[in-house]
Formats: structure tokens, C-alpha cells, sequence
């Protein structure tokens, strides 16, 4: 699946995709929508424009892959994966149930479309650096994709992992780094700062690109940058809002970790254009 949509049509989709995360967190009564809502204009540029992928790539290696190291937005992750046909839509409504094909973080084991596992933080991008070096050794010219939360950020494994990507020249890894400002705890820059963000990934020897995380203009010009680097690995580094697209949800922590009520799922779906 490459880019067949255009802007319009990506912007639609993205639009239904918030709808779906909104309804799915609310039915299962707990899960993630700050960082689902900041997250899911790029997991629909990726999905449904860059990435050469689909249910019926699943059982050859030569696919571009997907990891989502800030697991707890597995929400965004179900609504882009139902939307590409990996299963039916009906599932979606099951996130967080007993027996689901849906958990609270992504599980490839039972999530068709999940290729890694996550949910412990700072872990994917190691995960990718590993799907990256076997593209390699395995002669693929394929794409890794992997994407980290800003708070994530804090933990030492990603540096570990930072370094390994550079010192191995992982021109096929593209990191997203979906730099919301909040984690749970509240802004990032209050719990532990990780600025100089840019000055940071470009020391640890990363090509650094700044986007408007909710731009897809800038998204895909920023993978197609990323792709012609190739000696070292890249950070797409996207300033995005949380909660973007539901005005009482936007740029509050208390939404980091937080299910809707019947009454806030109704007044999102209002301002998403979407009868309740």
C-alpha cells in the first residue's frame, strides 16, 4: 500500500480515526487518549501514504515495518491497522476486553498487523534498530519505522539504543519522536527535560528534521528527506498538541490516561463532526 490519497482524503481519514480511538476508549472504560489523539495524523501518513505494506505482505519480509514504542497509544495503532483491512472494524469496539484481539498495548501475537510487542517504555526503538540490522543483513530494502514518546524520552535505554542506531549507520531505521510536551505526570520539561531535543539526537550522530507533527505536507517531505540519507539512521522530531482535535482535550495532562465520559465522548464527537 503506497501513497494513493491525497491531502483531503488523508485529513478525512484522520478524522474518523479520532472518532474510533474516542469510541473504542470510552467503551473499554480506560486507555490513552491524549497521546492517540497527537499521534494519529503521522500513523495515517504512514500508513495510508509511505509505507509499502498490508494484510496480504504479512508473510513476506519484504514490507516496510512499524513499531510503536510508546505502546499505551495502541489505540491510534488499532484505528489506522482496522482502516488498512487487518481486521474488521468490529473489533474495535472490544479494545481492552477479555479475550480481545485488541490489548492495552500492542501484543503481535494476537493483533494481526502488530509486528513487535510493546508497552515497556524505551524499549522499541531498540526493536527496530534489531528489524533494521536484519533488513540489512538480509539484503532487504526496506524501511524500518518506529515511533517514541517525548516522555519516553527520559529513559536510558533509547540513548543505548540512539547510539547503537548511529554507531551501525541505520539509514533504513526512521524514528518518529511525537514530542506532545506531556506525559502523565504533566509537562515533560517539569518531570525531566529533554531539551535540546535536535542538539541531542544530532550529537548522538542522528539526521534531525523538525515538523508540524499534524501537517501532513510536512510529514511526507520529511520521509522522503529521511529516505535519502543513507549512512545514518533518522529522527523525524514532530511538535504535536495533545488531545489534538478535541478542544477540552487539548494540552492537558489529565487526558494522558483517561477515558471519556458518556457526556465528553458526545461533545468530542460533536466537534469531530460525528453524531454520537
Amino acid at each position: 500500500m503506497k501513497r494513493t490519497k491525497d491531502v483531503v482524503e488523508l485529513k478525512e481519514i484522520a478524522r474518523r480515526m479520532r472518532v474510533d480511538i474516542l469510541t473504542m476508549i470510552h467503551a473499554a472504560g480506560s486507555g490513552h487518549p491524549g497521546g492517540s489523539l497527537s499521534a494519529i495524523d503521522m500513523l495515517v501518513a504512514l500508513y495510508c501514504g509511505a509505507m509499502d505494506h498490508g494484510p496480504d505482505r504479512k508473510k513476506t519480509d519484504r514490507r516496510d515495518k512499524f513499531v510503536l514504542s510508546k505502546g499505551h497509544g495502541a489505540p491510534a495503532l488499532y484505528a489506522v491497522l482496522a482502516e488498512c483491512g487487518y481486521f474488521g472494524r468490529e473489533h474495535l469496539k472490544t479494545l481492552r476486553q477479555y479475550e480481545s484481539i485488541l490489548s492495552g498495548h500492542p501484543y503481535a501475537p494476537s493483533t494481526p498487523g502488530v509486528e513487535i510487542t510493546t508497552g515497556s517504555l524505551g524499549q522499541g526503538l531498540s526493536q527496530a534498530n534489531g528489524l533494521a540490522l536484519a533488513n540489512r543483513l538480509d539484503g532487504r530494502d526496506t524501511f524500518v519505522y518506529a515511533m517514541m514518546g517525548d516522555g519516553e524520552t527520559q529513559e536510558g535505554q533509547i540513548w543505548e539504543a540512539a547510539m547503537s542506531a548511529a554507531h551501525f549507520k541505520l539509514g533504513n531505521l526512521i524514528a518518529f519522536l511525537d514530542n506532545n510536551e506531556l506525559q502523565i505526570d504533566g509537562f515533560v520539561s517539569d518531570v525531566m527535560g529533554i531539551e535540546p531535543i535536535g542538539k541531542k539526537w544530532e550529537a548522538f550522530g542522528w539526521h534531525v528534521q523538525q515538523i508540524d507533527g499534524h501537517d501532513f505536507g510536512q510529514i511526507f517531505a520529511a520521509i522522503d528527506n529521511a529516505k535519502k540519507v543513507t549512512d545514518k539512521p533518522s529522527l523525524i522530531w514532530a511538535r504535536t498538541v495533545k488531545g489534538k482535535g478535541v478542544s477540552f482535550m487539548e494540552r492537558l495532562a489529565k487526558w494522558h490516561g483517561t477515558a471519556p465520559s458518556t457526556d465528553e465522548l458526545n461533545k468530542a464527537l460533536a466537534e469531530l463532526g460525528e453524531k454520537a
